[in-house]
C-alpha cells in the first residue's frame, strides 16, 4: 500500500452503531441517555465489556494507577512509538450516548476494521479510554489526562472527594480499576480523539466533517460575594448590602465583556448559589462562577483581568464583600498542523464535506497535546445539544467521521505491505 491509504478502505458504520447502542444498555438514564458517571458499578461495567470487545479484537489490556484503560494493537516495529486513539466512557449524571463513548468505540471500530481487512502498521494502535474526563462527579474534569500530562498529581487526584465525600483513590480500588501502571510513562507518536461537535456549527452549515485546529483556553472564576441578610419587604433600598444585586451587575459585565472580544470569545455564568436562599432575604453571600473561553491567549488574560477589575468596582459601589478564586483552567491549545493537515486530506480523499472548527469544549486531547502531536475529529450533532440525554447523532455522521479517523490514523501509524 501507499502512505495513503486507498479511498475504498471503510470502516463498518452498522457495526460501530451497534457497539454505540450496546454500550448504551448500561447505565441507562431516565430520558434515553445514559447516567454512567465514573468510577460507579455502571462505569465498571461499561469498561469491563469494553474490554471484551478489545480482547475479542486480539488487543491487550493495560490500565493505569488512575483506571485509564490502554488496549494495544502491535505493530510491525517493536521500537516504534505507538498512535493513541481514543476519548472516554464516563458520562454527565444526564447525559447523552455519543459523548466521550463515539471517540472510544471509534477508535475500537478503526482496529476492527483493520484486522478485517488484514491492515498491518508500523507503529501500535492504542485504544484508549481516559478516566473521569466529565469531572462530573469528581472535580476537575479531564482529571486522569491531566495526571498524564504532569498538570496534577496523583495524590491530588486521589484525594478528590465526590458529593457524598467518597474520594477517587477510594472509589477506582472499589469498582477494581486501579491498575499499577504509572501514569504518564506512555509515550506516544501522536493522538487522535473523535468526538461530537457539541455545538451546532457543523449542522447549521451542512458539513459532515469538523476539522479541529484548535482547542479554546479557560478560566472559570468562583466568585463569593459578601452582603447582609435582611427583610426584602422592610429594608429600605437605600440601607441595602445586596450581594443579589452586585451579582446581577457581574453577569451583565461579563456579557459585555465576551462582546467586547468578539468575534472568538464567550462568557457567562451557569451556576448561582444564593444564601439564604429564601424568598423574603436578601442574600448574605452569593457564591457563582464565571465561565470564560477563547482560542486566543491574549483575549483570555484580558477577559480575566477586564472581569476581575470591574466586578471589584462593582462590588465596592454596593458596599458588598467580593472575593474570586479560579477553580479551574487551561490555556488555549494550536492542535499538531500535520495531524490537522492528515484529517482535512483524508476528509478530502473520502469525499466527505469539511471545514475547519474550533472546540468549545476541553477534551483529553487537550492535555495530550502537552506530550505529543495531537489533534481532534469532530461529527455533527442534532442542534448541537450535548450534556443532555435528548443528545443525538445519525449513523451516517458517526461513520464518516470514522472513516476520516481510520485514514488519518493508517497514515501516521505508517502502513506495511
Amino acid at each position: 500500500m501507499t502512505a495513503h491509504p486507498g479511498a475504498n478502505l471503510r470502516v463498518n458504520a452498522d457495526r460501530l452503531w451497534d457497539s454505540l447502542m450496546d454500550m448504551a444498555k448500561i447505565g441507562p438514564g431516565i430520558a434515553g441517555g445514559n447516567n454512567r458517571q465514573t468510577l460507579t458499578d455502571e462505569d465498571a461495567e461499561g469498561r469491563a465489556l469494553f474490554q471484551s470487545w478489545c480482547e475479542a479484537a486480539g488487543m491487550t489490556m493495560g490500565v493505569d494507577q488512575m483506571g485509564t484503560m490502554f488496549a494495544t494493537r502491535p505493530g510491525t516495529d517493536p521500537d516504534a512509538l505507538p498512535v493513541y486513539v481514543g476519548s472516554h466512557l464516563d458520562t454527565q449524571p444526564t447525559g447523552g450516548k455519543y459523548d466521550g463513548v463515539l471517540g472510544v468505540l471509534a477508535a475500537l471500530e478503526v482496529v476492527r476494521s483493520m484486522n478485517d481487512l488484514g491492515v498491518k502498521t508500523k507503529h501500535p494502535i492504542v485504544v484508549t479510554n481516559w478516566a473521569n474526563e466529565e469531572g462530573a462527579r469528581f472535580a476537575p474534569a479531564m482529571l486522569a489526562s491531566g495526571v498524564f500530562a504532569g498538570m496534577h498529581t496523583l495524590d491530588y487526584a486521589y484525594s478528590r472527594k465526590d458529593p457524598d465525600g467518597k474520594t477517587y483513590g477510594d472509589e477506582l480500588k472499589r469498582i477494581g480499576w486501579l491498575g499499577e501502571e504509572e501514569v504518564g510513562a506512555r509515550k506516544m507518536h501522536a493522538y487522535f480523539e473523535y468526538h461530537i461537535e457539541q455545538g451546532p456549527i457543523l449542522e447549521a452549515e451542512n458539513k459532515q466533517i469538523g476539522v479541529v485546529t484548535h482547542c479554546q483556553g479557560l478560566w472559570w472564576l468562583e466568585f463569593t460575594l459578601t452582603g447582609r441578610e435582611a427583610h426584602t419587604g422592610s429594608t429600605p433600598m437605600n440601607l441595602r448590602v445586596n450581594a443579589g444585586l452586585a451579582m446581577s451587575r457581574i453577569i451583565e459585565m461579563v456579557q459585555d465583556v465576551a462582546m467586547s472580544e468578539q468575534p472568538g470569545a464567550v462568557g457567562g455564568v451557569g451556576q448561582v448559589f444564593f444564601s439564604p436562599n429564601s424568598r423574603n432575604v436578601l442574600p448574605g453571600k452569593v457564591v457563582f462562577t464565571v465561565d470564560i473561553r477563547t482560542p486566543s491567549q491574549d483575549k483570555l488574560d484580558r477577559m480575566r483581568a477586564k472581569i476581575e477589575a470591574e466586578a471589584a468596582t462593582i462590588c465596592e459601589a454596593l458596599g458588598v464583600g467580593c472575593s474570586v478564586e479560579a477553580v479551574g483552567h487551561f490555556d488555549p491549545v494550536t492542535f499538531d498542523p500535520t495531524l490537522v493537515g492528515r484529517v482535512r486530506d483524508a476528509a478530502e480523499r473520502l469525499g466527505y464535506s469539511h471545514m475547519n472548527i474550533i472546540s468549545g469544549a476541553g477534551h483529553d486531547a487537550c492535555w495530550a497535546a502537552r506530550v505529543a502531536p495531537s489533534t481532534m475529529i469532530m461529527c455533527p450533532c442534532v442542534g448541537g445539544l450535548s450534556h443532555n440525554e435528548a443528545e443525538e447523532i445519525s449513523k451516517d455522521w458517526a461513520g464518516a467521521g470514522c472513516d476520516v479517523l481510520l485514514h488519518a490514523v493508517l497514515e501516521t501509524a505508517e502502513v506495511v505491505g
